[in-house]
């Protein structure tokens, strides 16, 4: 097992690939790199905000329950969420992902031009629609995985997300890979359960948390992710991929970020039951990382049956904003990793 002793320095790493060592008494803690990180996503959303210098109307022509509607809009302001609030609750409350011109489309992505709007849900009959439906839920919860890494230990345990592979829903499960710097580390189930509360925690919470989407530019994602080697690595080909070769996309959930090119759902409320499932460690060409693996079933499809490692749900009188005790315990001979909080 490898730990972050108090001997150990940590390495930051600086978009222009040079890197300034940290001292044991300055080492990179994960809270403080949430924190700028978040910092710099708000700066950047207000920038791009304030570009927007005077409002333009479009016409968005929806197509489905209750019926067919025109809706005027704001350019660049209005969001498919923001349309279905001019319709029924259920649109809101059930609406997992937006059809744009036949293009998945997050909930609260601004449109921006003359539309078409459809809105999907968990329980679409047609299997093209159900299946971009299900890639965004799996990805959404790889995401999510990365939300209760990021937090699970104490500052000393510097985690570094590394990514997910693409969603595959014939795998079972969603994954997603992370350098914990804890190489031999496999969790018993005790643990796994209480990395499952952690995520129930937010998912419980009075209000569900949306994932906000923002496209950046390649200097300002490596300005936000210069504490992780591995997405200054991947940032570039990244960027060079996207359609103006030059911007990457990044989403928020809570106070999490991290890169994907999306769609996500709508938010965290369509996500029912939830189990961290799998820690295991895996060698890659960056050394040893860990691939954690989860379960989950949307709000519309939960029923009676409880996922492995399942804690009880909110319908189980654990009220959404009671704060759950999380035991955590470290690898044998590690401190005690942190508390969840919320």
């Amino acid at each position: 097992m490898t730990s972050v002793g108090s001997s150990r320095a940590l390495t930051r790493y600086a978009a222009n690939g040079s890197h300034k060592w940290f001292s044991s008494q300055s080492c990179l803690t994960n809270t403080e790199v949430r924190k700028q990180r978040n910092k710099a996503f708000v700066a950047e959303k207000k920038r791009q905000m304030s570009l927007i210098t005077r409002v333009e109307k479009i016409k968005v022509e929806f197509k489905g329950h209750p019926e067919d509607t025109t809706l005027i809009m704001n350019r660049g302001l209005s969001t498919p969420y923001n349309c279905a609030m001019h319709m029924e609750e259920l649109l809101r409350n059930r609406s997992a992902l937006a059809l744009v011109d036949g293009r998945p489309w997050d909930m609260h992505r601004p449109l921006v031009k003359d539309c078409e709007l459809q809105f999907l849900h968990f329980q679409e009959q047609i299997p093209y629609l159900s299946n971009m439906v299900n890639k965004a839920f799996w990805r959404s919860g790889s995401f999510l995985l990365g939300y209760i890494m990021d937090r699970a230990f104490k500052d000393q345990y510097y985690v570094e997300p590394h990514s997910w592979p693409a969603p595959d829903i014939r795998s079972g499960s969603f994954i997603c890979d992370i350098d914990l710097k804890m190489d031999n580390w496999t969790p018993n189930e005790e643990e796994r359960n209480c990395l499952t509360r952690i995520g129930y925690n937010m998912l419980l919470s009075t209000s569900s948390k949306v994932f906000e989407r923002l496209e950046v530019d390649a200097s300002v994602a490596q300005d936000m992710f210069a504490d992780n080697r591995f997405k200054l690595e991947q940032i570039p080909d990244i960027a060079a991929k996207s359609k103006s070769q030059n911007t990457v996309t990044v989403y928020k959930l809570d106070d999490h970020i991290d890169i994907s090119g999306g769609p996500m759902i709508a938010n965290s409320g369509l996500v029912g039951l939830f189990a961290v499932s799998a820690v295991h460690p895996i060698d890659t060409k960056f050394g040893r990382l860990h691939r954690v693996q989860g379960l989950a079933l949307p709000t519309q499809l939960k029923n009676a049956t409880r996922l492995p490692g399942e804690v009880p749900s909110s319908d189980d009188n654990i009220s959404g904003s009671q704060t759950i005790e999380q035991p955590f315990l470290p690898p044998s001979g590690a401190s005690r990793p942190q508390e969840a909080t919320t």
